[in-house]
This record gives structure tokens, sequence and C-alpha cells, in this order.
């Protein structure tokens, strides 16, 4: 049986590009916070969306999340479809942070270092970014930026269920 996930995703294409849009969101910082994701391919609606929250968090690590929590179900609906297609994915984020970790290497510096940063200090958020680098290792997307807050429809719209999610702890 497909779970709900699953069913938003009957429809996909997975010879085709998946656009991933991710958000985090923080009320205060620490604070409650808030992730999201949504999906969609060229020219068509999108396909499924998610968010959630955390009691206590930063708006680091719910922008970490929201990727995590993107690929992930990207990953588990794929392998129930049963395709044989390689799945394409661009991940969109206003967060430059999870951007340039993987786009500048500094996951791998991190690693290299024993999980310490360029001024000896040991990394904020590891237990995240150890389940998310497997991922994007499996699933090689591709990263663009966008910048928050400019009018992007679908960065605004994940923007939003983030606030919300925060706002619902």
């Amino acid at each position: 049986m497909l779970n709900n996930t699953n069913q938003s995703f009957l429809n996909a294409s997975w010879g085709s590009l998946f656009h991933l849009y991710t958000d985090g969101s923080c009320l205060g910082n620490p604070g409650p916070g808030g992730w999201a994701f949504l999906v969609y391919q060229e020219g068509q609606p999108v396909i499924h969306q998610m968010s959630g929250n955390s009691p206590d968090s930063t708006n680091n690590r719910m922008e970490i999340q929201a990727v995590l929590e993107g690929l992930l179900a990207l990953r588990e609906a794929h392998q129930q479809s049963g395709s044989s297609d390689t799945m394409k994915v661009r991940i969109l984020t206003d967060s430059k942070y999870v951007l340039d970790t993987f786009e500048k290497g500094w996951i791998d510096n991190w690693m290299r270092n024993g999980w310490r940063n360029s001024q000896k200090k040991p990394v904020k958020n590891k237990d995240l970014w150890e389940k998310l680098r497997p991922l994007v290792v499996e699933l090689k997307p591709a990263w663009q930026w966008v910048k928050g807050h400019s009018g992007d429809t679908y960065n605004e719209q994940v923007d939003q269920l983030a606030v919300r999610a925060a706002s619902a702890v």
C-alpha cells in the first residue's frame, strides 16, 4: 500500500528533473523551529509538500532538516515506484550555509578534520550533516541558491509553510 507521500508521486516522471525547494524558520534563534519542502517538475503543479517542527532549534538546523526531509521523501517515493530511471534532483535553497557546505566542500573538510571547522571548533549540527551527506552522495543533486523573500513563488511558499510549522510548536 502506498503511503500519502508515495501517492502524491504516482504521476511523477522519474526520468525528468525534480525541483526541490526547501526552507527553514526559527522564531527566535534558538527557539521554536519549522522546516518545509515542496517538489515539482517543470510544467506541472506541485507534486508534494511537507513541513515539520521542533520546539527548540536554530534556523540553520531547520534549513538542513528541510533538505534532509525532502531528499528522504524523494528517495522513498522513487524506490516505491519501482522505476529504473535515474532520479535527477535540483535543490533550490535560500540558505548559503547549506549550499556552501556541499558546493564548497566544507563537509569534506570537516570530516577530514574530525568534524572541526576552520576555527578548530566542533561543527554545529553534526548529527544532521551525518544523515544528509550520504543522501547527497547517493542522489547527486544539483544545487541552486535562491534569494529569500525576493518574489520566487515556490521559495515564498516553503517559507510560509516553515513559519507556520514553527508557529505551531
